[in-house]
């Protein structure tokens, strides 16, 4: 019997162990299978079957193809090795311990190089499949009809085809690296390499062998030089930290990159040609690798090194000027920024017009704070404590009656973590509690008297109560005829719909009547949304799926059922168009009488030459992302267009995709390898729908970023950077991040008719002064940029100095001191809109007071409004109509302002009570002689305030804004009798 060199494992333990491994593959093959499987249904569902097979066939060739090539050439050069093996191998102790792993090795060699052979095919499998839309975009993409500026190749080069040629030159020179290591320890272990012993160290078959795979490898050298040239273009090279190849690298890397790839041409062949057939050895082949590296190191890193400090840096602007030029030109076209419209705009200290009451766009300017108002409109729905309507609310426009306006609107859905512990159980959380009701809307120029939002459409009866009643203004253009909602922002979990076995309706759809006469009505979902699971075995599938075996237990499953899942709208265009980035922030819409989530896509790409690369994550980050829109994935881009508008049905879940960008070559290049169909034409977009769409958040976010160096196109000025600007800070609380832009309907200076625009002030670098207004809108159809820039030689408050103006304006802070009501409530600031109207910029910042009360929602109390420098013409009205009002007054009586008021020093952050100042109020009393008027306007304010304090421990609405509105009232009266008191005595003091 031979003595084997490794203890044998015994029959049982092989066994074990095969059932083990057995075990674990169908598990892992189960579960790929299952959600292969529950996938292709939810595919059939959306009628998007072509796009699952056309990427699972993709990856799956890929994964085959590349593996088994792999595979071939790893487990090849493996068998060459042995078969190259020497017959007779000379004795020594080096030999001698080598025998046991021949002896190992030897029986069953075609397994051990199969087995490695295919781990390393698997492994490069895996890697390949991840590069399907490399290769999709490889097979169909066409000509950009554009060229790059220093080699005059399509840019098509660069975005389709660089991305999987530089990945297959990664494959090949991994293969390479592999069979070098792999066929090298076979030669040692079989004698064709040897480290001891007289004679020749490697036999002439070994060294055949593996100098001609170092010379594949040193060709494959030569392939990435070529490719090296192109990269330059995509690389950070330009100063001053700009993308592209700059003088140092035309002039000194690219004729260098291009003599490397000759010279590793000539060392290949010298390796084969010295160590096999000329000189045979190792010797000059070594020296020719030696000269190569020199060669690299010399030609390719110290030759532009020496260019760089000694010609570029002396005159780094005459040197660099072309390719600066360069780089703003690329960075525009690859943004979509090179048609953007420059118009100035004289601002200069002017009073406020006296037709500033009656302007259109004044008037339409919003004062309901979409993220502020979210809690009201949540807290409004009283008997029924699971609905919710997310942490922010969207903006949109409708026309009513022949007016445009915008309105701000949500979709009332059922939050999962609002039911309560008897609501919670399985049945009720998936096939009671299955969708929300109606969209909600609310003009966003109006408030109610209480605070609250003037509701437009979507109320459930009177559940509100009779605060929420007088807030009521229905609109039927803005009900939905089908208004339930399965598929939203809030739909994270699944849901079972269809007919009960019974015949009853189980689905909770609304409720009827008051709170004090709660009713509630049920439906059954008849919709073609969901995926049938009435057979046994699909049942089991998903109950294998979902962990739940409710699935095939309950009886609330049936031959009916449908399940409902990836209910999500971003999920669900982001599964139908895995190529898209999709816009953080879907807004809903009633379009022809259905609800419907609308979203933006994005194609971007990462290998435009020239562009600026940015990072989306950190360029859309503001103050608002995360609540209530989602944060971007941190991708490296320089390419992005608003190809797409895509919308999903809330009620069957129907995912449309429409062309937004017709000229676009990426998103052409998607829909031909989808088969054609999967982008319905920029031409079949429903008018109506059309008029919902708005000009994304993103991706103006990210132009806003960009333009404010790139609105620069000379480059000496560029180069100078005297005229970059920035993004402001959030101007009630410049630590919590950016100011978010904000959509407005409104016609702007230069602009011929009123548009729904998302608009953005911009100040100059390191500085708070206001150096532009960014807007985006559709004309026509078409995008359109628009930069107002004011002129140098004015100056402007920015958003943080204007806020910070306002709210310590002596008679504005003493109020605002007030409406703390002594630290019960707190004072929030909505968004600060910057409009230029006349000669200036009206400043508009609506103030919220939220109780200290648990789940208090904040009411819109006053609106702040300030008319050119921001410290001169400052009032704070009950809403937008009083105030222009009076700030027109205070135009009309005074004289325009012959200086600019200083900044001052002490911000104001949120809840934050502003600096007192010596005005009249009731806490600060002017002096004078004590008047019987003025003492029952005090007591009067004390009233006030106990009848405000009563009203929130009762938690009555209607009675808090009604005591709201008198404490206003009262404090008007007494500040008007303390101003007209001349006399030094002193005055009472409301104790309140």
């Amino acid at each position: 019997m031979r003595n084997s060199p490794l203890p044998r494992m015994s029959r049982r333990g092989r066994v074990t162990v095969g059932v083990l491994v057995g075990v674990f593959i169908l598990f892992t093959l189960l579960g790929w299978g299952i959600d292969a499987y529950t996938d292709y249904l939810w595919f059939d569902e959306v009628e998007r079957t072509d796009v699952f097979s056309g990427v699972i066939l993709t990856r799956l060739v890929l994964f085959l193809v590349v593996g088994a090539v792999m595979t071939l050439i790893v487990a090849g050069n493996l068998y060459l090795a042995y078969r190259l093996r020497p017959l007779l191998r000379p004795h020594s102790a080096e030999q001698a311990t080598l025998e046991r792993y021949r002896m190992i090795l030897a029986p069953r060699l075609g397994t051990w190089i199969a087995v490695t052979g295919v781990i390393i095919g698997f492994f490069a499998g895996l890697s390949a499949q991840s590069r399907w839309g490399d290769w999709m975009l490889f097979r169909n993409g066409g000509p950009f009809g554009e060229t790059d500026p220093q080699f005059g190749v399509d840019i098509s080069f660069y975005i389709f085809q660089y991305p999987l040629w530089r990945y297959l030159l990664g494959l090949g020179f991994t293969a390479v690296v592999l069979s070098v290591i792999g066929s090298l320890a076979v030669h040692y272990i079989f004698g064709g390499v040897r480290l001891q012993g007289v004679g020749d160290r490697m036999t002439t078959a070994a060294r055949a062998h593996l100098t001609s795979l170092v010379a594949v490898f040193v060709l494959l050298k030569a392939v990435a030089y070529v490719l090296d040239r192109r990269a330059l273009l995509l690389e950070q090279h330009v100063s001053p930290g700009l993308y592209g190849a700059g003088y140092t690298d035309v002039n000194a890397l690219l004729p260098a990159k291009e003599i490397l790839a000759y010279i590793s041409v000539v060392v290949a062949i010298a390796i084969i040609v010295f160590s096999n057939a000329v000189m045979r050895n190792l010797v000059w082949p070594g020296v020719s690798l030696a000269l190569l590296a020199i060669s690299a190191v010399a030609i390719g890193g110290i030759y532009p090194l020496a260019v760089q400090n000694f010609q570029v840096k002396p005159s780094l602007f005459d040197k660099e000027s072309e390719y600066i030029a360069r780089s703003i030109a690329a960075t525009r076209t690859a943004f979509g920024l090179e048609n953007t419209e420059v118009s100035q705009y004289p601002t200069g200290s002017g009073r406020p017009p006296e037709t500033l009451a009656s302007d259109t766009s004044a008037q339409n300017l919003r004062i309901i704070d979409p993220q502020l108002v979210s809690q009201a409109f949540t807290v409004s729905q009283q008997s029924r404590g699971f609905y919710d309507f997310g942490d922010k609310l969207d903006v949109d426009r409708y026309t009513i009656n022949g007016k445009t306006q915008d309105y701000v609107v949500g979709a009332r859905e059922i939050d999962d973590e609002k039911l309560t512990a008897q609501q919670s159980n399985w049945l009720n959380r998936h096939t009671v509690y299955t969708h929300g009701y109606g969209l909600v809307a609310a003009p966003a120029n109006q408030k109610c008297g209480t605070g609250l939002p003037f509701f437009a459409s979507g109320v459930l009866g009177s559940e509100g109560g009779e605060n929420v009643n007088s807030c009521i203004t229905p609109t039927e253009a803005l009900e939905a005829e089908q208004p339930r909602i399965y598929y939203g922002e809030r739909s994270t979990e699944y849901a079972i719909v269809g007919q009960n076995e019974d015949g009853k309706n189980v689905e909770f759809d609304r409720p009827q009547g008051d709170s004090n006469n709660a009713g509630e009505v049920y439906y059954t979902y008849s919709g073609k949304g969901g995926v049938e699971i009435g057979s046994f075995f699909r049942r089991m599938i998903f109950a294998i799926k979902n962990t739940e075996s409710n699935f095939v237990l309950s009886d609330a499953v049936n031959e009916n059922s449908k399940l409902m899942y990836i209910r999500e709208p971003r999920e669900r265009v982001a599964k139908v168009a895995p190529f898209l980035t999709i816009d953080g922030d879907p807004y809903p819409a009633v379009v022809e009488g259905r609800i419907v989530w609308i979203l933006d896509g994005y194609t971007t790409a990462k290998t435009y030459p020239y562009a600026q690369k940015i990072n989306l994550a950190t360029e859309t980050k503001d103050e608002l992302t995360g609540t209530g829109s989602f944060a971007l994935a941190r991708d490296d881009v320089n390419y992005m267009r608003n190809s797409v508008k895509a919308t999903v049905d809330a009620y069957d879940g129907t995912v449309t995709l429409y062309e937004f960008d017709d000229k676009d070559p990426i998103l052409k290049a998607w829909n031909k390898a989808f088969g054609g169909d999967l982008i319905q034409s920029k031409d079949k977009i429903p008018p109506a729908l059309a008029e919902h769409f708005r000009y994304p958040a993103d991706m103006f976010k990210v132009q806003r970023n960009l333009l404010t160096r790139f609105h620069v196109t000379d480059p000496r000025t560029y180069f100078s950077g005297e005229d970059f600007w920035q993004v402001p800070n959030a101007p009630d609380a410049p630590q919590s991040g950016f100011q978010p832009p904000f959509y407005l309907n409104v016609k702007l200076p230069e602009q011929e008719e009123t548009r729904f625009q998302l608009t953005a002030g911009v100040t100059p670098l390191k500085r708070e002064n206001m150096a532009a207004l960014v807007s985006g809108s559709y004309v026509n159809g078409e995008p359109r940029l628009e930069i107002l820039e004011l002129r140098d030689d004015t100056i402007a408050p920015g958003p943080v100095q204007v806020h910070q103006l306002m709210v310590n304006k002596d008679n504005i802070s003493n109020q605002l001191t007030l409406l703390n009501r002594g630290g019960q409530a707190s004072v929030l600031y909505g968004n600060l809109i910057s409009l230029p109207l006349g000669n200036d910029i009206l400043y508009v910042e609506p103030v919220y007071v939220k109780s200290s009360q648990a789940g208090a929602a904040p009411l819109l109390q006053k609106v702040l409004m300030s008319y050119g420098d921001g410290g001169t013409y400052v009032v704070l009205e009950d809403n937008l109509t009083k105030g222009l009002e009076a700030l027109a007054a205070l135009g009309k009586a005074a004289p325009p302002p012959t200086g600019t008021p200083s900044t001052p020093t002490t911000p104001t952050t949120p809840g934050a009570t502003p600096t007192p100042s010596t005005s009249v109020s009731p806490a600060n009393p002017p002096p004078g002689q004590v008047t019987g008027d003025l003492a029952t306007a005090a007591a009067a304010v004390d009233r006030a305030i106990e009848d405000l304090k009563a009203a929130k421990r009762a938690g009555d609405l209607a009675k808090e804004g009604a005591a709201l509105i008198a404490l206003d009232e009262a404090i008007k009266r007494f500040q008007a009798l303390g101003a007209a008191s001349t006399s030094a005595s002193p005055t009472p003091t409301p104790s309140g």
